[in-house]
C-alpha cells in the first residue's frame, strides 16, 4: 500500500468527523464550529448563539465521536474473525455477541431499567453469550474452527428466541416500541457518558488486535501450518475472539444492532489495503468509522425522523457487496 493511501486512511476519520459538527438541521458554519472547538482551549469572545455551542458539545460531537468508535470496532473485529475463521463471510456476531447483547437490552427495557441499566445489561450479557459458545465448542482439544461457528449459530438462535420471547411479554404501547427501535440500531441518544462506556471497550480490543496481525497472517494459513510455525493456535484464538468480542460487544451496548458494517468494510479494506493483517486491521478501523460516520450523518439529517442505522447500513451494504461480487468475481473475499 502506497504511503499516500495510507495517509488517506488515517485522515478520514478526522475529516469525516470535522464535516459532520456542522451538517444537521440546525445549521452551523464551518468557521463557528471550529471557533467553539477551540474556546475551551484559546479564550475568545462568544459571537454564537448559546444554542450552536450546545448543539456540538453536548449533541453532535458526542455522536460522531461514537460513531468512529462503534465503526471502527465492528469492522476491526469482523476482519479479524474472516482471517481467523477464513471465511469471507464471517461478521462480527459469528459468535452470538449481538444477540445475546440484544437479549439483555430487551430484558433491561422490559423491567424498566435507565438507560445506563440497559447498556450495561446489554454488554454484560453479550460476554456472556461467548463465553457460553466457546464452553459448548470445546467437544475436545484442539477446538475445531467449524465447532466454534456451529456453537455461535445455536447460541445466537438461543437467544434471538428469548428476544422474541420478550417481545411477545412486553407492554405493546410502551416497552414494544422501545425494544423495536434499540435492536435496529441508533445514535440518537448518544452522550459524553456513553463515550465513555463504549471507547475503553473498543480501544483496548482494536489495539490488541492490531498487535496481533502478524500471527494473524500465519493462522489464516491453517492451524496445522501455524502449529509447525509455533503458533499456539488454541492461546491464539482464544486471545482474538476475546479482544473481538469485547470490541463488538462495547459496540452493541451503546448502539444497538448495526448489521453489515463488519462484514461489508473489510473486504472493503482488503480491496485497497491488501491481505495482510498488519495493514488491514487498522485500515478496517479507519474505513468503518468513516463509513458509520456516513451513514449516521445521513440518518439525522436526511429525514426529519430518525432512521436507524441498521436499516441503512443493510440497504447500502447488501447492494454494495453484491456489486463487489459481480465486479471482481470473488476474487477479493479470500483472506
Amino acid at each position: 500500500m502506497t504511503w499516500k493511501r495510507s495517509l488517506l486512511l488515517i485522515l478520514i476519520p478526522g475529516l469525516l468527523l470535522g464535516a459532520a459538527l456542522f451538517v444537521g438541521r440546525y445549521p452551523i458554519h464551518p468557521t463557528t464550529v471550529i471557533r467553539i472547538l477551540t474556546s475551551r482551549v484559546i479564550p475568545q469572545e462568544p459571537t454564537w448563539p448559546k444554542a450552536a455551542e450546545t448543539v456540538i458539545w453536548e449533541i453532535r460531537l458526542p455522536r460522531a465521536m461514537l460513531a468512529v468508535l462503534v465503526g471502527g470496532g465492528l469492522s476491526i473485529s469482523g476482519a479479524a474473525f474472516q482471517g481467523m475463521f477464513r471465511n469471507p463471510l464471517v461478521s462480527p456476531d459469528i459468535l452470538g455477541v449481538s444477540a445475546s447483547a440484544g437479549f439483555g437490552a430487551c430484558l433491561a427495557i422490559l423491567l424498566g431499567m435507565g438507560p445506563t441499566g440497559i447498556q450495561i445489561c446489554a454488554l454484560v450479557m453479550g460476554l456472556v453469550g461467548v463465553i457460553l459458545t466457546c464452553l459448548l465448542s470445546r467437544v475436545h482439544r484442539p477446538t475445531p474452527t467449524l465447532m466454534l461457528v456451529l456453537s455461535g449459530i445455536i447460541v445466537g438462535a438461543f437467544f434471538s428466541s428469548l428476544i422474541s420471547a420478550v417481545k411477545y411479554l412486553a407492554d405493546p404501547y410502551e416497552n414494544l416500541p422501545a425494544i423495536t427501535f434499540w435492536l435496529m440500531g441508533s445514535l440518537a441518544s448518544a452522550s459524553t457518558g456513553d463515550v465513555k462506556l463504549a471507547a475503553p471497550g473498543i480501544i483496548l480490543g482494536s489495539l490488541g488486535l492490531c498487535s496481533l496481525g502478524w500471527r494473524l497472517n500465519v493462522l489464516s494459513m491453517g492451524d496445522e501450518e501455524a502449529l509447525s510455525l509455533g503458533i499456539p493456535t488454541e492461546i491464539l484464538k482464544g486471545q482474538m475472539i476475546a479482544l473481538a468480542t469485547l470490541a463488538t460487544a462495547s459496540a452493541v451496548c451503546v448502539a444497538g444492532i448495526i448489521g453489515w458494517v463488519g462484514l461489508v468494510i473489510p473486504h472493503v479494506g482488503r480491496m485497497l489495503a491488501g491481505p495482510d493483517h498488519r495493514v488491514l486491521l487498522p485500515a478496517s478501523f479507519s474505513l468503518g468509522a468513516g463509513y458509520l460516520l456516513i451513514i449516521d450523518t445521513l440518518a439525522r439529517a436526511a429525514t426529519r425522523g430518525e432512521i436507524p442505522l441498521g436499516i441503512l447500513t443493510a440497504i447500502i451494504g447488501a447492494p454494495f457487496l453484491a456489486w463487489l461480487i459481480r465486479r471482481t468475481k470473488g476474487a477479493w473475499t479470500c483472506p
